[in-house]
C-alpha cells in the first residue's frame, strides 16, 4: 500500500517540479531534441544509401567542423591525438626527441632542436628532412608520422635524414622533454632584469617567480617582462603571474556568460613578491588571451609600462568540455573583463561581413574606461600600449612567403654558407635583402593575389561570352601591373622580412637561447625598456 501511495503521489510530485524548474527551458531542448533526430535519420539514410561507399568517421567529423566553424575559431571539437597535445600544451612535458618538427608527405622537418635534448645531441639541426625512421620510410607511411619518434623514455630510434642533399644517419635516445614557460631569464644590465614568458601552462607562475627571485637576487631593481608572441593559455596562471606583483585581493579579471555559473571574479589570492618594483611589460600583435589579461591588468592597476604594438585583441574565456571515446569539446563560455571593466576582444564572430569573416570593432565604436589613476584606457580591439611600435603588417604576400617556408630555408642555407664567430653582430643589409627576392626568384615563388584570381574568372566569362579579343590587351595590362605591385608589397614589407630571416638565422647559430641575449643587445624595443626604466620620473610619468 506504501509503495502504491509513493507511486501515486510522490512520482507526480517529482515530475511536477521537474517540468517546472525545466519549463523556461522547453522550447530550447524540444527544438535540440527535433534538430538530434532529423540528424540522426539524415546520417543514417545517407551511409545506408548512398551511392558510393562512405566513412561514417569521416562524414562526421566534417559535420562537427563546419557546424562548428559558424561559431567562434576557439570553440573546437578535440579528437584523441588533439587532447593529449593540449596536454603537453599546458603541462610542458612529453616524451621524444626533443624537437619541434613539421610533417610533409613525405618526410618530418626538424624546425627546432631543444639545446641539450637528444636530437641536438645526436647532430641533428634545424632544416634536416627525416626520411626514414627505423624500418619506416615516411613516404609510406599513411599515418602520422611525427607519432614514430615518439616512445619510451630511454628507448632508441635511427633516423635517417637529410641535409643539404647528402644522407646521414644517426642513433637518438629519446627522453623526457621538459618545455619551459619561461625559456629565459637573465640581467640585460646590473639592474635591469629581463624575463621572457612564451606561454601559459601550468608551470607558468612557478617558473615566472622563481626568475623574479633569482634577478632580485642578482640585483635586480626592475623588470622588463616580455609578453611577446605569447599566445596565452592558463587563466589562473595569469591571474598568479600578475599576483607577484600586486597585493593579495586585488580584482584582476571578471568573466560573464549567459551560464550564471561562469559568471566569476577572479582576485589575488597570495602575497606578492613585490609591488614597488617598476615593470615594462613587452607585448606585439601575437599577444593574446592570458597575455592579455597580465599586460591588460597590470596597466589598468597603472603597475608597469606596457611598451610594443597592440596585442591581438582575444577576450574570450574557453573551458573543455569531456565527451566519449576520450574527445573534448573546448567551448567559448564566457567574455572577460580587466580591472577598469574593458573587454579587449577585437573581431566580432557573431556579426559578419559579406564575404562570412569576423568584423573588426571600428574604433568609433571604442568605450573608454580608466585606470586607477585615472588614465584612459578603452575597449575593443586588444591592450594599446603606453609606448607604442608600429606592428608588422602581415600582407597575404609575406604570408605566402612565410608559408612557404622561405624564410626558414634561405636561413638554413645561409648557415651553411656563413661561418659567424659572434652572432650577436649580426646585421642584415640591403645586400641581404636583394640575395633573399633572388632566392625567392630561383625558388619559383608565385603568389596569385584574390584580385588575379577575380580577374582571371572575368577573364575566363569574356571568353565564353566571346568579348575576350576586346580585352585581351588590357588584361595582360592589369596582370602586368600586378605583379609590379607584388614586387613593391615585399620591397615595402623589407624591415618586416630581415627581423624575420635574423631571427631565423640566429636560432641556426645560438638556439633559441642565444636569440633572447641577442635580444637584449640589438631589440629596439628592449632598448626603449631599458632608457624608461633607468629614469624614475620618466617612468612614473607614463603611470600618472
Amino acid at each position: 500500500m506504501k509503495q502504491l501511495l509513493k507511486k501515486r503521489f510522490i512520482i507526480p510530485i517529482l515530475a511536477g517540479a521537474l517540468f517546472l524548474t525545466t519549463t523556461a527551458f522547453k522550447n530550447d531542448f524540444f527544438e535540440i531534441a527535433k534538430q538530434l533526430e532529423i540528424f540522426t535519420t539524415l546520417f543514417k539514410e545517407i551511409n545506408m544509401n548512398y551511392v558510393d561507399e562512405t566513412n561514417p568517421g569521416d562524414l562526421m567529423d566534417t559535420a562537427i567542423k563546419s557546424m562548428l566553424a559558424d561559431l567562434d575559431p576557439y570553440t573546437n571539437f578535440m579528437n584523441e591525438q588533439d587532447v593529449e597535445a593540449a596536454r603537453i600544451n599546458n603541462t610542458g612535458d612529453y616524451t621524444g626527441i626533443g624537437a619541434k618538427v613539421k610533417t610533409l608527405k613525405d618526410k618530418l622537418v626538424i624546425v627546432e632542436p631543444y639545446k641539450d635534448y637528444p636530437a641536438d645531441k645526436a647532430g641533428l639541426k634545424a632544416g634536416d628532412e627525416i626520411i626514414q625512421v627505423g624500418s619506416t620510410i615516411i613516404s609510406n607511411y599513411k599515418e602520422d608520422a611525427s607519432e614514430l619518434i615518439k616512445g619510451a623514455t630511454d628507448s632508441s630510434i635511427e633516423v635517417t635524414y637529410k641535409r643539404q642533399g647528402k644522407t646521414y644517419k644517426a642513433t637518438i635516445k629519446r627522453a623526457e622533454v621538459d618545455i619551459k614557460a619561461v625559456p629565459h631569464f637573465s640581467m640585460i644590465n646590473d639592474k635591469t632584469g629581463y624575463i621572457v614568458l612564451s606561454r601559459f601552462n601550468n608551470k607558468a607562475s612557478t617558473e615566472t617567480s622563481y626568475a623574479l627571485r633569482d634577478l632580485k637576487a642578482q640585483g635586480a631593481t626592475c623588470i622588463i617582462l616580455d609578453l611577446r608572441g605569447n599566445p596565452g593559455g592558463l587563466l589562473n596562471e595569469a591571474i598568479k603571474i600578475v599576483n607577484l606583483f600586486v597585493s593579495k585581493g586585488q580584482l584582476i579579471v571578471t568573466t560573464k556568460s549567459k551560464v550564471k555559473k561562469y559568471n566569476k571574479t577572479y582576485y589575488t589570492q597570495d602575497e606578492p613578491i613585490d609591488t614597488e618594483i617598476p615593470i615594462v611589460v613587452l607585448i606585439n600583435e601575437k599577444s593574446a588571451s592570458a597575455s592579455e589579461i597580465v599586460s591588460g591588468s597590470l596597466q589598468d592597476l597603472d603597475r608597469a609600462v606596457i611598451v610594443g604594438s597592440r596585442s591581438f585583441g582575444k577576450g574570450l574565456v574557453q573551458r573543455p568540455k569531456e565527451l566519449t571515446y576520450g574527445t573534448q569539446v573546448k567551448i567559448t563560455i564566457s567574455r572577460y573583463y580587466t580591472p577598469s571593466g574593458r573587454c579587449i576582444q577585437a573581431l566580432d564572430y557573431w556579426h559578419r561581413d559579406e564575404k562570412g569573416e569576423a568584423v573588426r570593432v571600428k574604433q568609433e565604436n571604442y568605450n573608454e574606461f580608466k585606470t586607477k589613476n585615472g588614465r584612459k584606457v578603452f575597449d575593443g580591439g586588444g591592450v594599446f600600449p603606453d609606448v607604442s611600435f608600429n606592428a608588422s603588417k602581415n600582407t597575404s604576400i609575406t604570408n605566402a612567403i612565410i608559408n612557404n617556408d622561405l624564410i626558414f630555408n634561405y636561413a638554413t642555407n645561409y648557415y651553411y654558407k656563413h661561418d659567424i664567430k659572434d652572432i650577436n653582430n649580426l646585421k642584415l643589409d640591403n645586400t641581404d635583402f636583394i640575395n633573399f627576392k633572388s632566392y625567392l626568384k630561383t625558388n619559383n615563388f608565385t603568389f596569385q593575389t584574390e584580385t588575379e584570381k577575380a580577374l582571371q574568372k572575368a577573364f575566363e566569362t569574356a571568353k565564353k561570352e566571346e568579348l575576350n579579343d576586346n580585352i585581351q590587351t588590357d588584361y595582360n595590362t592589369l596582370i602586368t601591373n600586378l605583379n609590379k605591385s607584388k614586387t613593391t608589397v615585399i620591397d615595402e614589407n623589407k624591415d618586416y622580412l630581415l627581423d624575420l630571416l635574423t631571427e631565423e638565422i640566429v636560432k641556426r647559430y645560438v638556439y633559441r637561447e642565444g636569440l633572447y641575449d641577442y635580444y637584449k643587445i640589438n631589440d629596439p624595443k628592449i632598448k626603449k625598456s631599458v632608457e624608461i626604466l633607468s629614469n624614475p620620473s620618466v617612468y612614473l610619468d607614463y603611470l600618472r
